[in-house]
């Protein structure tokens, strides 16, 4: 029997203050309602993004540098007593972290130094555009943390997790780490797990067999199952089936010429076609 350590203990909320992160941080809490949890709740700005004429009029750096810390930590201070106060969970402990750094740099620190599980994240930030499926700040983590990623888009409610969706064209060696966030989610809802293989031919090559047989070893104490959909077009195949078996949580990897590197390489019209409004889970694959 697989044995697997540890689930999902520590969790990281990237905020910049927009409905959207406040709804993602919203979205983990009830995600992990039963679990015992620290939630980091963290803000990374840099000055050139914040400084207005009002500080401008200040003489030092130094000033506007700890003004802009003081700002942000009364903003997270107000987002965890929010939080405290409707959720009222004894299980979780909030920790607020403000850094002034580049984001990802800033994001990747806070992972290491606090044994980081998962991160919660909106899809997209105070600016991101309509037509864009993620955020710059969230597609950058997405590509270039070893942190596993849940991005909840905006709006997105928690409804429970009984089915997910793991896109796999069988390509990849995986290793137990890379997959565990999903098999953590998974045992919390007892979740059924449905693989995806998007194909345009049946057969697969000896290396693809010995990876599907992989993922059905590491997910035997879990229900699953392997689905081959046949169509041209990967986008299309994989929203239809989310749409018709209403999954809950779309996962995949983050290696190249994986499902998640053709959706950003797609052009902005095809991306904003590719319309779903479930959670993304980005898992890093350790084998690149």
């Amino acid at each position: 029997m697989l044995k697997i350590e540890r689930i999902l203990k520590s969790i990281l909320l990237p905020t910049d203050f927009s409905n959207n992160s406040i709804n993602a941080i919203n979205y983990a809490v009830e995600l992990l309602k039963d679990e015992v949890c620290e939630f980091y709740v963290i803000n990374i700005q840099k000055a050139s993004s914040f400084v207005s004429d009002d500080l401008m009029t200040m003489t030092s750096s130094a000033t506007i540098y700890h003004t802009l810390i003081d700002i942000a930590k009364k903003s997270i201070k107000n987002i965890i007593d929010d939080v405290k106060e409707t959720y009222n969970n004894n299980l979780h402990q909030f920790y607020s972290i403000v850094d002034y750094d580049n984001f990802v740099d800033g994001i990747n620190q806070a992972c290491e130094s606090r044994n980081i599980d998962l991160i919660i994240m909106g899809t997209k930030g105070a600016s991101g555009a309509e037509k864009v499926l993620f955020g710059s700040n969230t597609a950058r983590v997405m590509q270039r943390c070893n942190t596993p990623v849940l991005a909840i888009p905006d709006g997105c409610k928690f409804k429970g997790v009984d089915k997910i969706a793991f896109t796999s064209n069988y390509l990849i060696k995986y290793s137990n780490k890379d997959l565990k966030s999903l098999y953590d989610i998974s045992s919390l809802y007892k979740s059924s797990i449905d693989i995806i293989h998007v194909t345009n031919n049946g057969d697969l090559t000896s290396s693809q067999e010995n990876n599907r047989a992989f993922l059905d070893a590491y997910f035997s104490n879990l229900k699953h199952e392997f689905i081959d959909l046949e169509k041209a077009d990967i986008f299309k195949a994989i929203q239809d089936y989310i749409k018709e078996k209403n999954i809950k949580i779309l996962a995949m990897t983050s290696r190249h010429h994986s499902f998640l590197e053709r959706l950003f390489t797609r052009h902005l019209v095809e991306a904003f076609a590719f319309n779903i409004d479930i959670p993304f889970l980005v898992m890093e694959n350790s084998n690149q």
